[in-house]
């Protein structure tokens, strides 16, 4: 009786064992499982570039459903029924690829601001003194009287400014859902209008809540000691649509109109179709008035001067003023009040953030004798 007890507790044990034995290959089988549906997951959640099941990021639906109905519940149709060649099995929950560098159309800018003379103001009404000499000296003898001189005289620039502003908006829900950093997108297209928009004033602008620009300065044919101070000197192109027959002779009085001390460091402005033109004038020897640059990444040059494109000068017509010459440092400049600021408003028009934009720029002709005009009219 002893025995067989003995033989009923062995048996009990073998059980145990074997129940263990059975468990513990259950677990792994599951463990195996889990872990292989998992990598699945994972590349799959990498190729649609959705959150890791070991991230850190909250479940979505999308995982909730797995984790319920397949680790859960072992219902392993919920996810071979799910493909992305179908939307509504799936396909929907892969987004689009999207290009996170936008392709944008390139605007022509205007390099005004690179060759002007740029001053910071700490206020709106900026006032700058221009000395317009005057000072008389004369040879005396020792003994002789010295009489009274004239003194210098001065002129007050006060550059016209205006303020530039922009208010686009967007959608929280844009701006929350987009591929690619919006607020940043919108911040550059916003400063790349603002600087179409000056370098358009600084050529051609009217003064009114906007620059001056050099081309609405009065003008005048008369040489610098004889013109008032604020109008430019302007050469005309011997013809009255166009170039005349010796249109070197006219670009090189240009030239030589500027004092010497302007002509360094002077450039020639013109946009794309005046300078296709240029390109093609030669002189009375038959040579081409155009100097191509010989050094990688130095401006071409005409008559031995660079020449700046800019997309706002006016195009060869009667009347018109497509070529300026000068030391445009010297001879326009430039005021701003601070730089572009932009102000986040999600509260005045919601659903909408408005992204409102300004910059309080001025400008004027500084030294009237520093640049010189062509104009197309018949001398």
């Amino acid at each position: 009786m002893e025995i067989e007890n003995h033989e009923d507790a062995l048996n009990a044990s073998f059980d145990i064992v074997a129940r263990q034995d059975a468990t513990e290959t259950t677990v792994n089988t599951l463990r195996s499982e889990i872990a292989e549906v998992k990598s699945r997951m994972d590349r799959a959640a990498r190729h649609a570039g959705r959150p890791m099941l070991g991230g850190n990021a909250a479940p979505n639906i999308e995982m909730k459903g797995f984790v319920d109905g397949y680790l859960r519940a072992g219902r392993e149709t919920e996810l071979k029924s799910m493909t992305i060649s179908s939307a509504a099995d799936g396909g929907f929950a892969v987004p689009s690829e999207l290009d996170r560098r936008i392709a944008e159309k390139l605007v022509a800018h205007s390099p005004i601001r690179a060759i002007a003379q740029v001053v910071q103001t700490g206020t709106a009404d900026y006032r700058k003194l221009i000395s317009l000499g005057g000072t008389v000296s004369g040879w005396v003898s020792e003994s002789s009287a010295r009489p009274g001189t004239s003194s210098p005289q001065f002129a007050e620039i006060i550059p016209p400014a205006g303020e530039l502003y922009a208010n686009p908006s967007a959608s929280q829900q844009m701006l929350d859902d987009a591929a690619f950093d919006l607020e940043a997108w919108l911040a550059d297209e916003i400063a790349r209008e603002f600087a179409r928009a000056e370098g358009a004033a600084f050529i051609t602008g009217t003064g009114s809540n906007q620059p001056m620009g050099f081309l609405g300065a009065p003008v005048s044919t008369a040489a610098d000691a004889s013109r008032t101070f604020g109008t430019l000197q302007y050469i005309a192109s011997d013809n009255a649509t166009g170039f005349g027959t010796t249109p070197d002779m006219q670009l090189i009085d240009m030239v030589m109109a500027l004092k010497a001390g302007h002509r360094q460091g002077a450039v020639w402005v013109m946009n794309s179709k005046t300078l296709s033109t240029v390109r093609k004038l030669k002189d009375a020897d038959g040579a081409f008035l155009w100097q191509n640059s010989l050094i990688e990444g130095q401006p071409d040059r005409l008559l031995g001067y660079p020449v700046i494109e800019a997309a706002e000068m006016p195009d060869v017509a009667a009347g018109a003023y497509p070529i300026a010459f000068g030391n445009f440092n010297a001879g326009y400049i430039i005021t701003e009040r601070m730089g572009t600021r932009i102000l986040r408003d999600p509260y005045s028009n919601k659903p909408f953030v408005n992204f409102y934009a300004t910059r309080r720029v001025g400008g004027q002709v500084l030294d009237s004798d520093a640049i010189k005009l062509l104009k197309i009219a018949a001398a």
